[in-house]
């Protein structure tokens, strides 16, 4: 049966206003023979976090506005369409694009924006993440997201969702609330993963650089890819991955603009000798050896990522809902790629990498 033949599915596809994305990639799953998809970023607001930040009297916040719903944090306001918080609206979107798994997510505000509250907020995120998966145990695992600002509270949640909930890894913001995510005080974290044997996946949040990128609503298209660049040269600064070699790390978009630049990071460091001279390797050949994902719309992008790296070192993303799928999917296809290649990146890697 076609995603679109089945009346409930009908009805679903004109209640959220999905008819325009699914018509243009909806006979992916029915007529394409190439490999099933595993989706390493994809995120869901859970109604039951709305209504609790509806409650809030202080940001994060959310309110509804003339039928809208918005979410605040400070000047950073963004509306949260019906269809964020909807698993069937996002099930259809999988079948449509062929994907089988999705590693699902929360978006920020995360736990550590909540203060003294961040424990229960994150309890509260990943209660209802586990509901999700177990609903759906064959379409769905989870990532988690912790209160960084209060270490026991975090370990504990981290051991609950990594051996109770069976999450299969840590979504950690580029920054927490205002501190970047290689602070000395969130180094326990990157130890207790290595440990674990669970990836971590860094995700932008609110940007540092807001109010200069601010203009001309480019937050999203410079702000959040200077975060992930800024956080990855931070991290691989920092040392932390000569001290946790085994350490299982994934960058969002590509890398940010740091695979493209990182020739003028190897030159300052190692012909300059600015910064830390004690790293064991050059700043391009610890890129080199994490992951990334591939949500950049752009096949020239992709192909210089692969290029750059290694086939075994990227995954598949949509980054939905702020992406459909199919603007991933198609350029990375015009590649005409090798099939196993390809099958590799959409989802080969992704089931080693997280053990599914």
């Amino acid at each position: 049966m076609s995603l679109s033949s089945s009346p409930t599915r009908r009805s679903l596809i004109k209640s959220v206003g999905l008819a325009p994305v699914l018509n243009s990639i909806g006979t992916v799953a029915q007529t394409d023979a190439r490999p099933l998809i595993v989706d390493c970023q994809s995120h869901l607001f859970f109604p039951e976090v709305l209504e609790m930040m509806r409650r809030r009297k202080t940001e994060p916040l959310v309110y509804d506005q003339g039928g809208t719903v918005f979410l605040k944090m400070g000047g950073w306001l963004r509306k949260v369409p019906e269809h964020y918080s909807s698993v069937p609206a996002k099930l259809a979107v999988m079948d449509a694009a062929g994907i089988e798994m999705t590693l699902l997510s929360t978006n920020d505000p995360g736990p550590e924006w909540f203060g003294n509250d961040g424990p229960a907020v994150a309890r509260l995120i990943h209660d209802s993440l586990a509901e999700v998966v177990a609903a759906h145990p064959a379409r769905f695992r989870g990532l988690c997201v912790l209160p960084m600002q209060n270490e026991s509270a975090a370990g504990a949640e981290l051991d609950r969702c990594v051996k109770k909930l069976g999450f299969k890894g840590v979504l950690l913001y580029t920054n927490l609330a205002g501190a970047w995510c290689d602070e000395p005080q969130f180094h326990w974290l990157y130890a207790r993963a290595e440990e674990l044997g669970v990836p971590i996946l860094l995700h932008p949040a609110k940007p540092m650089t807001t109010d200069q990128v601010g203009g001309y609503e480019l937050t999203s298209t410079l702000g959040n890819m200077f975060e992930n660049t800024i956080a990855l040269a931070r991290i691989i600064a920092s040392g932390l991955l000569d001290r946790h070699p085994r350490l299982k790390l994934v960058c969002p978009h590509l890398g940010g603009t740091l695979p493209y630049i990182c020739g003028r990071m190897d030159h300052q460091l190692h012909v300059l000798k600015r910064g830390p001279q004690n790293l064991l390797r050059k700043p391009s050949e610890y890129l080199r050896s994490i992951y990334m994902d591939l949500v950049s719309p752009l096949p020239e992008a992709m192909r210089f990522a692969l290029d750059f790296t290694s086939e075994e070192r990227l995954l598949f993303s949509s980054d939905h809902p702020w992406v459909q799928p199919g603007e991933i999917l198609a350029p990375l296809r015009s590649l005409k790629l090798s099939a196993g290649t390809e099958a590799r990146l959409l989802g080969g890697n992704a089931r080693e990498l997280f053990q599914i």
